[in-house]
Order: structure tokens, then C-alpha cells, then sequence
């Protein structure tokens, strides 16, 4: 074989290596799957934005939800929509379809030129060389790169349930705080009447100072007491806002007067661990972690001794002699590093993630026997307050009636007992509203992640071995 077919035969295989790596984005940018298993998880559509076109049907979807009085399920659905902090979570699907596409193309080729002029001569070097070596494990790096980019798609989905559940919540708060307000108003009208009554009587010498100035600083007490609770479901709505992300006119929502009636009965999870386990978004995040790490050290044993190999076609022209065509090989001689370093690294980090995984495969468990057992009991003590306590406090206040209005009962011993009756109701909206904030805990713990919210470990925060697609030259 000549120069000239060897060189021509070269730039032959390496178009066709160069086509052969080619690799091309998809066209939703794997969403369609993040959004699969969001709405089988809570029946809800969450929305990447990537357009104007977008954004206004966004907007006209928020709109048409806060044009009535807003329930939990809408508003969800509206922070799946608005929240742009999930837009900005949405952007590591990019990330990750971009280094899965760069893992699939070669990188572009090295052209050298050498012009040396003498005295009575001129040498000229043409080169262009191609890193074969990347192409050789380009396999690898496709799959190692695929399963990071699967890892993603189910920690951006957990993060999107994990918004989910921060907005359920934050509304169970406000809504609470709405009606906790309202009983509190209740309380300070009480303590008013009370107080008022207080002063006047003592005005007309039938009341004591000492009874007097009890009834003042119960008041006084309740008027603050008032304000705290006021001030306090303001805030609470505010977080909702901001989970929803609504500013402005759109911050005029409406909130109902009262949580959601407890279920007629509790969820009744048989085996929580096996489901938490199937079923976690973030555990199942870690194993396509784990295959991606171990594809990554299988890499590294592959590239010990060569990590650089280089080739391509090339001339020389040496003054007015015929041109010399033929090729350039470049290869890294193993001298100094043999890769037992980078091979140390790989199975150092690889062992590294499975002991953590093993250890968040421990949390998740202790994590849904401990919410569930929290659901369960926030359950009955909600239902206790609900059948005993509210019964009984309205049983005592219809006998106080009685006897207020057989004169054998004082104004003041009503109002005490009007006010003691507005306390307990208001217990058994605080045990309710810690009953669905238990619920969507609960939800959390056994289809995503965490419901304390930890940041689920991704593979990005894995250090590359040097010889992977990552950092080879």
C-alpha cells in the first residue's frame, strides 16, 4: 500500500469514526419522563417553560385557578407551574442531555502546521489528527453519561414533589392560621365584653379591684395574643405566595375559611419500608448513581496505560522535493504514571458512594416507619379532639346556659366557659392541621425523598477519575 492510499484510507475511517459519534439532542429534553412520574405519584402536570409561548399559557392556567377560592390541590398545581425555582431545577435536564450528547461526539480534530525556512530551503508540515482513543471508548462514556442523565431525571422529579409538599403544607399553615385568627377574634370579642363589664361593675361598687384587674389583663393578654396570631397567619401566607410564586395584583388569593374535614379513617400501609424502598425517587436516583460510578471505574481500568491516542493523516514538502504523505501517531508513554493512581480514585469514590447509599438506604427506611407513625398519631388525636373533647366542651357550655339563664350562674362564669370552649375548638384545629401536615410528610417519605427536605446526593458532586470521557485529552 502507498502513501497515498494509506493517507486517503486514513481520512476515510476517520469520517466515518466522526459521523459515528455523532449524537443529537431529543426533543423534550427528557421532561416528558420527569413529568410520567410526577403525575403518577400525585396527579399533577408540572411545566418546563422554555418559550414565550410557554410562559403565557402558563400564566393563563395560573390566572384561571386563583379566579376562584383556592384549594390545596390547585395549589400545587400552580407552584408545579410558577415556581421558578423548579424553572431553574428544570435546567439540570439541559446540563445533563448536554454532557450525554458531548460523550457521543468525538472531539474535534488537531491540525498542525510547521512552515521552517533556511537559506536555500523550505520544509513545510501538515497534520490532522484525531483522538482515537475517545472514539475506542466512546461506548463507555455514552453509557456512563446515560445512566447520570436517568440519575437527574429522578432527582429533578424528587424535587419537584418535594416542592409539592412544601406548598401543601404551607397552605395547611395558612389556611390554619386564617381560621386560628378567626377564632382568636372570637377570644379577644370575649375578653372585651368580659373586661367591659368588669369596669363597669366595679364603677358601680359590685366588683372587686382584684377581679377587676384580672378581667383587664386577661384582655389585655388576649388583645396581644390577637395580633401575634394575626401577624402570624400574614407570614404564613406569605410563604405560600412564595412557593407559588405570585407577586403583585396576583397575591389577592383566596384562602377557605377552614382546613379540610379529617378522613373518615387513616391510611391503613401495610410493609412502608418495602414501599419506600420501590417506590423513592432519591434511592432510585442513587442506583442509577451507583451503575454510572461503577460504569466510570470500569473506564479507568480501560484507559490505565493509554489515556492519549492520537492519529491522523500528514505531510512534509521539504524545499522543491515531492511531497511526503502519511500519517501522525501520538501516544502518552506510561513512564511516570502507570494509572494506578486514577484506578485507586475510582474504586476509593465508588466505595465511597456505596457506603453512603447503604447509609440512605437506612434513613429512608427509619424515615416512613417514623412519618407514618407520626400520620397515625396526629390521625387520633385529631379524631379525639373531633368525637370527645369538642363534644364534651359544648355539652358544658349548653348546661352553663341552662343555669346562666336559671340565675344560678354568673355573666362572668359564661363568658369564662365561652372562652375555654373557643380554646378547645381551636386545639382540635391545631391537632387537625398537624394531621395533613403528617399526611404530606408521609407522601414524601415514601415517594421521594426526605420529608425534612435534605438535598438528595447527585453524581455531579462525584469527583471524575482523570481518565474518564470527562477529563481525557
Amino acid at each position: 500500500m502507498n502513501l497515498e492510499s494509506a493517507y486517503l484510507r486514513t481520512l476515510l475511517i476517520s469520517g466515518v469514526a466522526l459521523l459515528s459519534g455523532c449524537a443529537t439532542f431529543s426533543k423534550d429534553g427528557g421532561f416528558d419522563s420527569v413529568g410520567s412520574m410526577v403525575r403518577e405519584r400525585i396527579g399533577k402536570d408540572p411545566k418546563w417553560v422554555k418559550s414565550e409561548a410557554d410562559g403565557q399559557a402558563v400564566q393563563a392556567t395560573v390566572r384561571q385557578l386563583l379566579a376562584k377560592p383556592l384549594t390545596v390541590d390547585d395549589a400545587v398545581q400552580v407552584a408545579l407551574l410558577n415556581n421558578r425555582e423548579l424553572q431553574a431545577t428544570y435546567a439540570e435536564l439541559g446540563i445533563a442531555e448536554a454532557d450525554l450528547v458531548e460523550a457521543g461526539r468525538l472531539k474535534n480534530p488537531t491540525f498542525a502546521y510547521l512552515n521552517a525556512r533556511g537559506s536555500d530551503e523550505v520544509k513545510i508540515e501538515r497534520s490532522l489528527t484525531f483522538n482515537f482513543m475517545q472514539l475506542i471508548t466512546m461506548p463507555l462514556a455514552q453509557r456512563l453519561e446515560r445512566g447520570r442523565f436517568e440519575a437527574t431525571q429522578y432527582r429533578v422529579a424528587a424535587e419537584v414533589l418535594r416542592v409539592a409538599s412544601q406548598t401543601r403544607k404551607a397552605y395547611f399553615h395558612a389556611v390554619f392560621a386564617r381560621q386560628s385568627t378567626s377564632y382568636m377574634a372570637d377570644v379577644k370579642l370575649s375578653a372585651e365584653a368580659s373586661a367591659d363589664l368588669a369596669r363597669r361593675m366595679a364603677q358601680a361598687g359590685n366588683w372587686s379591684k382584684l377581679n377587676h384587674a384580672r378581667e383587664q389583663a386577661f384582655y389585655a393578654e388576649t388583645t396581644a395574643r390577637y395580633a401575634r396570631t394575626a401577624q402570624d397567619a400574614n407570614s404564613q401566607r406569605e410563604q405560600l405566595l412564595r412557593l407559588i410564586g405570585l407577586w403583585g395584583n396576583d397575591t389577592k388569593i383566596l384562602l377557605p375559611d377552614r382546613l379540610p374535614d379529617l378522613p373518615k379513617a387513616a391510611a391503613d400501609l401495610q410493609d412502608v419500608e418495602t414501599a419506600a424502598l420501590t417506590q423513592r425517587l432519591d434511592l432510585i436516583a442513587m442506583r442509577r448513581d451507583m451503575d454510572s460510578l461503577a460504569s466510570s471505574l470500569g473506564l479507568t481500568r480501560a484507559t490505565r496505560f493509554i489515556n492519549v491516542l492520537e492519529l491522523g493523516p500528514a505531510e512534509i514538502r521539504e524545499g522543491s522535493a515531492p511531497i511526503k504523505r502519511g500519517y501522525e501517531l501520538s501516544v502518552e508513554l506510561p513512564i511516570f504514571d502507570w494509572g494506578g493512581a486514577r484506578v485507586a480514585k475510582a474504586e476509593s469514590i465508588y466505595m465511597q458512594a456505596v457506603n453512603r447509599s447503604a447509609q440512605i438506604a437506612v434513613n429512608a427506611r427509619s424515615e416512613v416507619r417514623d412519618s407514618y407513625s407520626i400520620y397515625r398519631t396526629n390521625f387520633d388525636l385529631a379524631r379525639h379532639y373531633r368525637d370527645e373533647v369538642v363534644p364534651l366542651r359544648k355539652q358544658i357550655s349548653e348546661e352553663i346556659l341552662l343555669r346562666y339563664n336559671g340565675m344560678l350562674m354568673s355573666v362572668f362564669e359564661l363568658l369564662a366557659d365561652a372562652r375555654e370552649q373557643v380554646a378547645s375548638v381551636n386545639s382540635y384545629i391545631e391537632a387537625l392541621r398537624d394531621f395533613w401536615l403528617a399526611d404530606a410528610d408521609l407522601q414524601m417519605a415514601l415517594t421521594a425523598t426526605s420529608p425534612s427536605g435534605v438535598a438528595i446526593p447527585g453524581s455531579r458532586t462525584q469527583s471524575m477519575p482523570s481518565g474518564s470521557p470527562a477529563g481525557a485529552h
